[in-house]
């Protein structure tokens, strides 16, 4: 026999059974407070780690040894206390987790955005008021998400139809964007990813609530001086290698 959801009040009344409430975190999660928070969070962890793989990256014109150097500390990382390549791991997984964390909130904010309102914006000046950078921040996120997978099996899990060398970090990066297509295509994505940083560096103080009026020229040039860098930073290796600046090996 189904357990019955009514209990009976004093006066025989049917009443529904209170529903229980989840952990604290996840209550929060649940809500457009807590998801924008969670964006924020997210997005300053991978920003962080945007920026220290562009500094790791522009070792490249260092020459093959410094590379291939830097790619071995990242894989000694707290050895012996804890094995090789543990600690990288660690650190992948958890950027893997704050990633996917960062796409579901912003999926979540957008279905109840548009559940909250059911008419899209009516007028042109409406649609120009939000700036090009917020209005393609879901496409630039999905170009770059695309181009991430790509990227990780090319130089880091299988290649992708070239000579893969596992561990020859040097070799592996300059002869994969010596080819055009690849070099193209690499800096197309990059592109798409300054877009979306700025938009989400500005944004974020917002969502944190550190949105004082006074600070919007300060937070404008931050945005736009940051997604500046790793632009200029990651797209200077293709085109170094593609003009014979860096050598490929």
């Amino acid at each position: 026999m189904a357990t019955s959801t009514v209990a009976r009040g004093p006066a025989g009344a049917g009443t529904k059974r209170a529903k229980r409430k989840a952990p604290f975190p996840i209550e929060l999660y649940r809500s457009a407070l807590g998801k924008k928070y969670v964006m924020a969070v997210t997005g300053i962890m991978l920003m962080g780690f945007v920026l220290l793989h562009m500094i790791g990256n522009l070792k490249m014109f260092l020459g093959p040894a410094e590379f291939d150097h830097y790619a071995e500390f990242l894989r000694e990382l707290l050895v012996p206390v804890l094995p090789r390549t543990v600690t990288l791991w660690l650190l992948r997984g958890g950027l893997i987790v704050a990633f996917a964390l960062h796409i579901h909130a912003a999926y979540s904010l957008t279905r109840m955005n548009h559940a909250a309102r059911p008419v899209k914006y009516q007028s042109q000046r409406d649609y120009i008021a939000a700036n090009f950078a917020s209005r393609t921040m879901r496409w630039t996120g999905v170009i770059f998400g695309l181009f991430l997978v790509w990227h990780l099996f090319d130089l880091s899990w299988t290649g992708t139809g070239y000579s893969f060398h596992r561990g020859a970090a040097y070799a592996n990066v300059s002869t994969s964007l010596h080819r055009i297509p690849v070099g193209i295509l690499y800096i197309v994505a990059n592109l798409a990813l300054g877009v979306h940083l700025f938009h989400g560096a500005w944004s974020l103080f917002q969502s944190l609530g550190w949105n004082n009026p006074r600070f919007n020229a300060w937070r404008r040039n931050f945005a736009a001086g940051f997604a500046a860098l790793i632009v200029v930073g990651n797209v200077a290796m293709p085109v170094a290698i593609l003009a014979g600046i860096v050598a490929v090996h």
